[in-house]
């Protein structure tokens, strides 16, 4: 524990530490991911895949470690009980900071699948880290506006067709599909603006995991609802390399995905569009209530 320290001097501290685990399993992941492409045998495939996902799942072992020489953090976990490391499974959680990242990978690592987050198309320019999520088959998507679709019709259902073929990859080997169903970040602006008619959360957009339902069929064995609270603050993510994250309270619901959600259409099915909405509905006003009792009521302006 280096919490003696100096807060900034942990901070630094840490990072280093992070930017070395970084370099080292980037080697190791860029490296296959190469051999990968050049030896396109679909035999072998589900092999480098599976090598692919141990190499995250050591980085991920490294960031707990640096975590846990620098940090202390109390954690509260609780729902990681009858978790299988072989399934199939959708997850989603609130969404508050990129802290909320660090925490799924350290809590799920191992338990399940490794976590595989649907990114915008932008990320991948992102240095080192675009290329491992590229080497490790994350799916990037491109988002078109109203506007644009209404000038370019024959792009729609082009969000469907890339969750489509990035799901065929998923399909080989168990993964664990991630998604924010808030779409963006919690902050008492954009609750504001948005008049969400929840108290701690953004409003839902159902329309991403309605594909990947859609899309994966019956290969998911339920949806992980996950509730992530930090009771002294929503941190930034210097914040928490600097060691000021004291507690992470985190709760795990495993959901049954109706069956007959994988065979309907979101987009033109408005009946079904309904039926899915007021699914998520559910999910997130019982999830503001859980969010409200682990925070003992704490005000919202706490959370901003």
């Amino acid at each position: 524990m280096l919490n003696f320290l100096p807060s900034k001097l942990v901070g630094v501290i840490a990072s280093i530490l992070l930017g070395i685990n970084v370099c080292f399993w980037f080697v190791w992941l860029i490296s296959v991911a190469i051999i990968k492409i050049a030896l396109p045998i679909k035999p072998l495939r589900k092999v480098f895949d599976t090598i692919l996902t141990k190499i995250a799942e050591g980085w991920i072992t490294g960031n707990s470690t640096w975590m846990a020489l620098t940090q202390k953090t109390r954690w509260d976990v609780q729902g990681l009980g009858a978790l299988n490391y072989k399934g199939w499974y959708l997850v989603n959680a609130n969404h508050q900071s990129w802290v909320d990242i660090i925490v799924l990978q350290h809590v799920f690592n191992r338990k399940i699948p490794l976590l595989k987050f649907f990114l915008k198309q932008e990320l991948i320019r992102v240095p080192i880290m675009g290329l491992c999520w590229w080497a490790l088959d994350f799916p990037f998507m491109k988002r078109y506006s109203k506007e644009y679709l209404e000038k370019h019709p024959e792009m729609k259902g082009k969000d469907l067709e890339t969750t489509r073929k990035a799901c065929e990859k998923f399909s080989l080997i168990p993964t664990s599909v991630m998604n924010f169903l808030e779409g963006t970040r919690f902050t008492k602006r954009k609750h504001e603006k948005q008049n969400s008619p929840y108290k701690y959360l953004l409003k839902p957009k159902a329309g991403g995991i309605a594909f990947a339902i859609n899309a994966m069929g019956d290969k998911f064995h339920s949806l992980l609802n996950i509730t992530i609270v930090y009771p002294d603050g929503i941190p930034t993510f210097w914040d928490f390399l600097c060691g000021k994250v004291k507690n992470i309270v985190v709760r795990v619901k495993e959901e049954p995905i109706p069956e007959a959600f994988a065979t309907k259409d979101y987009n033109n099915d408005r009946e079904f569009r309904q039926e899915f909405q007021a699914w998520t509905h559910s999910l997130w006003s019982e999830k503001d209530l859980l969010i409200g009792e682990l925070l003992d009521h704490q005000p919202l302006k706490e959370l901003a």
